[in-house]
């Protein structure tokens, strides 16, 4: 369907967005776009290296395995660049707002 679609219904489409949206909020909502995608990608990186990390086979037994403890708080790095959307991981317990 959406291969489907002339430029003058491209056309149409663009203007509509543009009336609703506005120029102003555009280059506003494509650059937060661009950086959740981003850090969707870097998320789904991380997943992978982690279950690439705990895949390995080991001949320990259930018993024996003890999760390693980090001293140090692990971070989500958003984007190269990007210092500000980076967060610390809170592995311990879930907190609860009040």
């Amino acid at each position: 369907m959406i291969g489907n679609l002339k430029p003058l219904e491209i056309v149409l489409i663009i203007a509509v967005i543009l009336l609703l949206f506005g120029a102003k909020k555009l280059p506003d909502m494509a650059r937060s776009l661009g950086k959740s995608a981003r850090i969707l990608k870097s998320e789904a990186k991380a997943m992978k290296k982690d279950d690439a990390a705990t895949a390995t086979p080991t001949t320990e037994t259930v018993d024996d395995t003890v999760p390693p403890q980090s001293t140090t708080a692990r971070t989500i790095q958003a984007a190269p660049g990007d210092i500000t959307s980076s967060r610390p991981v809170n592995e311990a317990k879930p907190t609860t707002q009040s």
